[in-house]
C-alpha cells in the first residue's frame, strides 16, 4: 500500500495563488479596466448616464459577435462622440443619439434646422476610427430652407454619381445639401480622389457651391 502522508493545515494567509490558465482573460480584464478608466474624464463634465453607458458597454463587450477588440474600439468612438457634441452643442447632444457598429456611425432624432445636420455630420467624421456615417437624423424646423425639393434632387443626384466612380470609395462620403450648397464630409484615400468627388458636386445643375470637411487618409 502507499504510504499515507496526513494533510497539512491550510493557512490562508500563506496560501500560493491560483494561477488563471492562459493570458487571454487576464488581457480582457485589464482591457475592460482600461475601457473603464477612458470614461473618467468625461465623468465631470458630462452627464452621469455617459459614465455608467460607457461602463455598460464595456462589460458586454466580450459578449458580441463582433469581437472583444472591435467593440473596445466602437465604445471609445462612442465616448468620443459624447465628449465631441457635449462640448461644441449642448442642445444637439441632447437631441442626437449615435448607434456605433462596426466604426459606422448611425445619427437618429430630430435636430432644429439643416445646419444642425451638418454639425452633427461633420463632428461624427472627426472621431478617430470612424469608417462611415449615416445620418438619419429629422429637421423640425425648414422654413429657412428655399427649395427643399431641389437640395433632395441635388443630393440624390451626387450619392449615385459617386456610387458610379469606381475611382471614389463612396461609403466614405457623406452628403448633406442646404440651399443648393453641397457640403461633403468623410475620409478621402487621395487628393485626387477628394478632387473628382468635389468635381461631381460642382457639376450638378442649380449647385451655389461646394463645401468640403474631408480628410485625406492615403
Amino acid at each position: 500500500m502507499p504510504q499515507q502522508f496526513p494533510s497539512r493545515p491550510t493557512d490562508p494567509s500563506r496560501a500560493l495563488p491560483q494561477r488563471t490558465p492562459g493570458a487571454r482573460p487576464r488581457r480582457m480584464t485589464l482591457a475592460l479596466a482600461v475601457l473603464a478608466a477612458l470614461a473618467v474624464p468625461l465623468a465631470g463634465c458630462t452627464p452621469v448616464g455617459m459614465a455608467v453607458g460607457a461602463g455598460a458597454a464595456g462589460a458586454t463587450a466580450a459578449q458580441t459577435e463582433k469581437g472583444f477588440t472591435r467593440s473596445v474600439d466602437d465604445s471609445r468612438i462612442r465616448l468620443q462622440l459624447n465628449a465631441k457634441f457635449f462640448e461644441t452643442n449642448y442642445d444637439l447632444f441632447a437631441d442626437v443619439s449615435f448607434t456605433v457598429d462596426q466604426g459606422r456611425v448611425l445619427l437618429t432624432g430630430t435636430v432644429t434646422n439643416p445646419d444642425d445636420r451638418v454639425t452633427a455630420t461633420r463632428l461624427a467624421w472627426s472621431a478617430d476610427g470612424v469608417v462611415e456615417v449615416i445620418n438619419e437624423l429629422q429637421v423640425t424646423d425648414q422654413s429657412s430652407l428655399t427649395d427643399f425639393g431641389r437640395d433632395t434632387r441635388i443630393g440624390t443626384e451626387l450619392r449615385v454619381k459617386l456610387l458610379a466612380d469606381d475611382k471614389v470609395a463612396s461609403i466614405n462620403y457623406s452628403i448633406e445639401v442646404v440651399n443648393q450648397t453641397v457640403y461633403i464630409m468623410g475620409i478621402a484615400r487621395s487628393q485626387k480622389e477628394l478632387a473628382r468627388a468635389i468635381g461631381h458636386a460642382r457639376n450638378i445643375p442649380y449647385v451655389r457651391g461646394v463645401v468640403d470637411y474631408v480628410t485625406v487618409r492615403p
